[in-house]
C-alpha cells in the first residue's frame, strides 16, 4: 500500500508524484526517508485524499487532449490563457522551488546545480515577459479583428489598428520565441542521466523535459490552429474594410 512506502520510494517510482506531493505541502527532499503515512500525520493531512491525488495525478493538473481545430477562436484563445496560468501559477513556480532548492550530492551534477541556479530565473522571466506580452498584443488583436467581423468596430480605427499590427508580424516575433529551453537543454546535456543520478536529479530532469514537452503541445496549438484561423480572418476583415472604402 501507498501509505507504508518511503517518500523518496515512490518519487522514485513516478516522478509527477512528487508534483501532487508539493502541492500537498510535502517537499518530497525533506522527507523522502518518511513513510507516506508518517508525513502526512505530521502534516496534519488526510493520508486517504493524499492517495487519491497520487494515484490520479492527472485529475488534479489536466492537459486537456481537446479537438481545438473545431473550436471558435475565442475558446483557442482562452484554452492557451488558461495554459499560461497553469504554467506561471503552479509549473514554473515548482520547478523554481526544485532547483532553488538543489544540492547535487554527486559530482557530475555540481556545476549543472549552479549553471540551473543561474540561468532559470533568467528564462522565467523572459518566459512569463513573452506570455504576457502576447495576451496583451496578439490575443487582443485577434479580438479586435473578431469585432470588426461583426461590425463593431469604427472602419478608420480598425484601419489605424491594422495598419499597425498584422499577424505576419506577430508570427515573425512568435518564431523567435520557438525554442525557448534550448539554453537548458545544452546545460542538461538534454536531460541526460547518469545510472547514480540522485533522485532530486531525476525529479529535475523529468520536470523540465515534461514543461519542455507542454510548450511544444502549446506552440503547435499557436503555429497549426491559432494562427492560420486568425489569418483567415484578418483577411476576411481587410476585405469588408475595402469593400467599405471603395461604397463610400
Amino acid at each position: 500500500m501507498l501509505r507504508n512506502r518511503r517518500i523518496g520510494e515512490l518519487v522514485d517510482q513516478d516522478k509527477v508524484r512528487a508534483y501532487v506531493l508539493f502541492y500537498f505541502g510535502i517537499k518530497f527532499y525533506e522527507y523522502s526517508e518518511y513513510t507516506l503515512e508518517q508525513v502526512c500525520k505530521e502534516k496534519g493531512l488526510k493520508v486517504d485524499q493524499v492517495i487519491k491525488g497520487l494515484e490520479s495525478p492527472n485529475e488534479n493538473f489536466p492537459e486537456a487532449d481537446l479537438p481545438l481545430v473545431s473550436y471558435p477562436i475565442d475558446l483557442i484563445i482562452e484554452y492557451l490563457k488558461h495554459a499560461h496560468f497553469l504554467f506561471v501559477k503552479h509549473k514554473l513556480p515548482y520547478i523554481g522551488r526544485l532547483v532553488d532548492s538543489f544540492i547535487p550530492d554527486h559530482p557530475d551534477y555540481e556545476q549543472v546545480a549552479k549553471d540551473l541556479k543561474t540561468v532559470f530565473p533568467l528564462f522565467l522571466e523572459d518566459f512569463i515577459h513573452h506570455i504576457y506580452e502576447e495576451e496583451d498584443t496578439l490575443f487582443k488583436y485577434i479580438k479586435v479583428l473578431q469585432r470588426a467581423s461583426r461590425g463593431k468596430m469604427n472602419a478608420a480605427r480598425l484601419y489605424y489598428m491594422m495598419e499597425k499590427s498584422s499577424l505576419q508580424h506577430f508570427a515573425a516575433e512568435h518564431e523567435k520565441h520557438d525554442d525557448e529551453m534550448e539554453g537548458i537543454r545544452r546545460i542538461t546535456k538534454d536531460y541526460y542521466l547518469t545510472a547514480d543520478a540522485p533522485l532530486h536529479v531525476k525529479v529535475i530532469y523529468s520536470e523540465l523535459a515534461a514543461f519542455e514537452k507542454s510548450l511544444q503541445v502549446h506552440a503547435r496549438i499557436e503555429d497549426d490552429i491559432l494562427y492560420p484561423k486568425a489569418m483567415a480572418l484578418e483577411n476576411e476583415v481587410k476585405q469588408a474594410l475595402l469593400e467599405k472604402v471603395r461604397y463610400n
